[in-house]
């Protein structure tokens, strides 16, 4: 390693930067002499509150944060695998090095009487900007009104609590990240709220010429989430879904190490739902994605997802 310093680059958000305080503690105890800096950016994407369509999706998350790796101001990136878009390939001249050990998958429910979704009255309002989480609460909780709600985790935590919903919708894994598990009222199973494609994971993105770097922050990586990550992004990549399709999936090993898939595809209003789940077997993760895939757009996901406009 050329250099005993390391620049990381994040969005500046309390969430994105508890990620990176996780990367730079994993990095001090695999390689204690390597220091680390955190160099934020504020995205295109943290400033705008309206529709993310409208700025492209949710690569509005990340293309400073590329820029900023590829002006060689920071040296790596740490993403949640979730907003990094799979129909696009990544900015030439960067790679992933590793994907770190996968968080929770699962989404909570945030209701400050402590009430459940099924406990919840007709009408009653859950913030969520979300086209997955509203598919598939119109399809299980048809009663509940989904009204729109952007920004970050605390910022949509003080709209709820200015009265602006009844209830939230948050990804576990990022409560966990900024240690509000304590709002929790309850933890949705996935059946019922089916994870989006890299959820839980984040992935560390370098130049890919900076290869003693690649070398060094590798050993942060976790095979298994490899593995699932790279099913998912391809599952993702052949649907080739916009920022507006409700697409949802997960890749899992199972006890016995045997990689699986499960993918869905919903209709905005929740009343057609495609599904498919398969095994790996002897298939390789990125076969196995674009397997089940295939699957789905027999079933129609094609004429599903180009019907929702974008």
């Amino acid at each position: 390693m050329a250099t005993d310093l390391i620049r990381i680059v994040s969005r500046s958000s309390p969430m994105a930067l508890a990620q990176v305080e996780r990367v730079r503690a994993e990095l001090a105890a695999l390689h204690p002499g390597i220091r680390t800096e955190v160099v934020p950016v504020t995205t295109s994407g943290d400033r705008w509150m309206g529709d993310l369509a409208k700025l492209g999706g949710k690569g509005a998350f990340t293309k400073e944060v590329d820029a900023a790796l590829l002006a060689g101001v920071a040296d790596l990136a740490v993403h949640c695998m979730k907003d990094i878009p799979a129909d696009r390939p990544l900015p030439e001249g960067t790679v992933f090095a590793g994907y770190m050990a996968r968080d929770d998958v699962r989404d909570a429910v945030i209701h400050p009487g402590g009430l459940t979704l099924d406990e919840l009255p007709a009408g009653a309002r859950i913030g969520t900007s979300s086209v997955r989480r509203a598919a598939q609460l119109a399809l299980s909780h048809p009663e509940l009104e989904c009204v729109p709600m952007r920004g970050n985790a605390n910022r949509r935590l003080e709209k709820l609590h200015a009265g602006e919903a009844d209830a939230l919708v948050l990804a576990v894994s990022g409560l966990e990240r900024i240690d509000r598990m304590d709002v929790v009222t309850q933890v949705l199973p996935v059946e019922t709220m089916c994870p989006p494609i890299g959820a839980g994971v984040l992935g560390l993105q370098c130049r890919e010429d900076d290869t003693d770097l690649i070398d060094l922050v590798s050993g942060l990586g976790h095979a298994p989430t490899w593995r699932e990550t790279a099913a998912e992004r391809m599952f993702l990549h052949v649907l080739q879904g916009h920022c507006n399709s409700p697409i949802a999936g997960f890749a899992e090993h199972g006890a016995d190490g045997e990689l699986s898939l499960r993918g869905r595809v919903f209709s905005p209003d929740g009343k057609q739902v495609l599904e498919a789940r398969e095994d790996a077997g002897r298939l390789d993760p990125a076969t196995l994605g674009m397997s089940v895939a295939v699957s789905l757009l027999r079933q129609g996901a094609r004429e599903l997802i180009d019907t929702i406009p974008h």
